[in-house]
């Protein structure tokens, strides 16, 4: 079996994706196709024996779609983009036609002349609606056109209808002298279903984004190793077994093991843990890390499409191109609302007919029935609810993406939350200074050990540095400076020989800890990583360096568990690690030395036992498992990876956030209900008065007008219950 991706331009609601789905599961050979409306892809599994992609482009094509494939997609990324500038103007400009046009029709205000007997706010209104509705949104009318030589319909067919029956009624009333008129109601119909549309177009583009910023991680080069000669080459040349040269600072081309040499290795930028690694020869060593010191030269394991961060590229695409949980409602409900409409205009102009024999008797009905059911409050029931949400969401510091985040935030019941820079700061600072003795205060053995590590290259090092420079301390001059690889440093500080590092290198230097155990063991059981410092071969206190917990880490699990959403912890981090921190944030269930491709198979089994799963993280490994989660919630303090991939992103990065960014979804979402409930309501009410003559047109447009007050009322309604988020 063979999976193929691509893309299909010009779906618009559920009822496409379910038509085209239906169609390439029909071809003989497929057996399996999702087509995703969010990413407008389609993926399908088939037997290339009996397949080929020509046969599945055909299947969508006959449906009235176009299709791109993979190698199309990157050669029209720039025609693309042009068409979404396009679509932005032509939205921007249909809004700013149709709001004039809007005031003059809504208080009846006529211009100081005339043309050809007929005042000029009405040839105003007449021209600029003409323009809107068949210019500017020509592509309902195209989409109209293509779904009815298939003997279907969508929202495309209620929005080319209203509109066309909006602006044909009142040229045929401005012809033959009639008072009201409603060119205003299709013009603004066409305008914000534009305006809908745009910003639908916008948010697609975050699925290519993050899986081409996860590319552009990795080397563009390689230092090989050949006949005692080093040579720059391309990565694509690396072959396995190649021996490559890896310089500090330098990206870790591909994936291997260190055939000599040792260093410390930045791996955050895969794993998300923050503490460098030392390696030594024979250890794996993996593409995009960054060696931080020491020369080392590496033997190629994997390459290309077989390296750790090339699969991570793969999750990422894989997550992305699956169905969201839930399905927008409104174009769940067009594949039977549309057809109903269409059906009862034609009986109430047919029935009227029959009744009166009079053509503009029947019409105006027939008229008021599509007027009344042309889905403007509907196209205002998401939008306006999402516009004050995510506005609301950013002045606290909550980037709320699109509207799927809202769907996906209502039903929450555990929070996975990644460990390193999500419940932690991210960083290792110094969180215990111990003088043993008396004659050391915690003062002067920071400024020893500060005045030693400065000349260090080792990144815990730095955390020490960064301590005493918070406490503003003066550090001394040291002479003898030597770094012992692995274990620690020495120096002579004031004709005093000053060691630190592990009790390993104490006790290779004769200096003796037994007197310290305790001391050593209760540290390291919270999780630090302890170092001792010795003066003239005598241990006179002990550092310990850890990722901190963030300040209100422990108050957003409790207040998650008040909620009713348990918490879980997840971590690359060994579990004596993992298991201190989740006891000092308050969290039950922890999965430690999770490897980077095994985070979204843990939020999987979440999934499978019934779990609505919400991921927190920020690191590169996270991507994979936000994209699978049910709501991935990136710290915007992370990496960018993590942001793109997340469907919310704090930009804080407090964990607190996470906490009121499930309640401000939850709110929002609920209001979008309230606002399709009352959208419809008014269709189901009055469409039996504008079938029986009850309503004319102009009444109709009018509740059409109400419908989307309330609507936009009950959305600002948020900001009032923004105390209670």
């Amino acid at each position: 079996m063979t999976t193929t991706t691509f893309t299909i331009v010009g779906m618009h609601c559920a009822s496409c994706v379910a038509r085209n789905e239906r169609s390439l599961k029909k071809v003989k050979g497929v057996k399996d196709a999702t087509v995703n409306f969010a990413s407008h892809s389609a993926t399908v599994e088939y037997d290339e024996s009996l397949v080929t992609d020509k046969t599945l482009f055909e299947a969508i094509i006959k449906n009235g779609y176009k299709v791109l494939s993979e190698e199309s997609v990157k050669n029209h990324k720039e025609a693309l983009k042009h068409e979404l500038a396009i679509a932005k103007q032509r939205a921007y400009v249909a809004l700013a036609l149709s709001l004039p046009i809007a005031l003059l029709a809504m208080f009846g205000v006529d211009l100081p002349w005339e043309v050809a007997g007929y005042n000029a706010s009405n040839w105003l209104q007449a021209v600029v609606s003409t323009i809107v509705i068949l210019v500017l949104g020509w592509e309902f009318h195209v989409g109209m056109w293509k779904q009815a030589k298939l003997k279907t319909a969508n929202m495309d067919t209620l929005i080319s209808l209203g509109t066309l029956a909006a602006l044909g009624y009142s040229l045929w009333a401005m012809a033959v002298g009639e008072e009201h008129l409603y060119f205003e109601t299709g013009a603004v119909i066409a305008a914000l279903i534009l305006l809908g549309r745009y910003f639908e177009a916008r948010s697609r583009g975050q699925a290519s984004e993050a899986v081409e910023k996860l590319l552009q991680l990795g080397a563009k080069t390689a230092r090989l190793l050949k006949d005692g000669q080093e040579q720059e080459v391309p990565i694509e040349q690396v072959k396995v077994n190649d021996i490559l040269l890896v310089k500090p600072g330098e990206k870790i081309p591909v994936d291997g093991k260190v055939s000599n040499g040792s260093s410390s290795v930045d791996e955050s930028m895969l794993t998300g843990e923050s503490m460098p690694v030392g390696k030594k020869e024979g250890d794996d060593v993996f593409g995009a890390t960054i060696n931080l010191n020491g020369a080392i030269q590496v033997q190629a394991t994997k390459v290309g499409q077989d390296t750790v961060l090339a699969q991570i590229v793969k999750m990422v695409a894989e997550a992305q191109v699956k169905k969201a949980p839930i399905q927008k409602l409104a174009d769940k409900i067009s594949g039977v609302f549309v057809p109903i409409v269409l059906g009862i205009a034609l009986v109430t102009a047919v029935g009227w007919y029959l009744k009166t024999g009079d053509l503009a008797q029947s019409l105006i009905p027939a008229v008021a029935v599509l007027v009344i059911a042309c889905p403007c409050s509907l196209g205002l029931a998401t939008p306006t609810a999402i516009m004050v949400g995510t506005g609301l969401g950013a002045k606290r510091g909550i980037l709320i993406k699109n509207g799927e985040a809202l769907e996906k935030g209502k039903k929450i019941d555990v929070v996975v939350f990644d460990k390193t820079g999500t419940l932690t700061e991210g960083k290792p600072r110094v969180t215990d200074t111990v003088p043993l003795g008396k004659d050391i205060s915690t003062e002067q053995l920071l400024t020893l050990s500060a005045s030693l590590e400065k000349l260090s290259e080792h990144p815990l090092a730095q955390a020490v540095v960064n301590a005493a420079k918070e406490k503003k301390l003066s550090l001394q001059p040291v002479h003898g400076f030597e770094s012992v690889a692995g274990k620690g440093v020495r120096g002579q500080i004031e004709g005093s020989t000053i060691l630190i590092g592990s009790l390993r290198l104490m006790r290779e230097s004769g200096i003796a800890t037994e007197a310290h155990q305790q001391q050593l063991q209760e540290l390291e059981e919270q999780a630090k990583t302890v170092v001792a410092v010795a003066h003239n071969n005598v241990v006179v206190g002990l550092l310990a360096i850890a990722d901190a917990l963030k300040a209100d880490a422990k108050q957003a699990v409790e207040q998650l568990r008040q909620s009713g959403i348990e918490t879980v912890m997840i971590t690359g981090d060994n579990s004596r690690t993992a298991e201190a921190i989740a006891r000092q944030v308050g969290i039950e269930k922890v999965s430690a030395e999770v490897l980077p491709g095994d985070k979204a198979d843990k939020v999987k089994e979440l999934q499978h036992a019934g779990n609505k799963v919400a991921f927190v993280g920020d690191g590169i490994n996270d991507a994979p498992a936000l994209v699978q989660a049910d709501l991935g919630i990136a710290i915007g303090t992370g990496t960018d990876i993590a942001i793109e991939a997340g469907n919310i992103v704090l930009v804080k990065g407090s964990p607190l956030k996470v906490v009121e960014a499930l309640k401000l979804s939850r709110l929002t979402f609920k209001t979008i209900m309230q606002n399709m409930f009352w959208a419809f309501g008014y269709n189901v009410a009055a469409i039996p008065l504008a079938a029986l003559g009850l309503l004319n047109p102009m009444i109709a447009a009018g509740a059409m007008a109400f419908s989307s007050v309330s609507v936009v009322g009950n959305s600002l309604r948020i900001k009032r219950q923004a105390g209670k988020v």
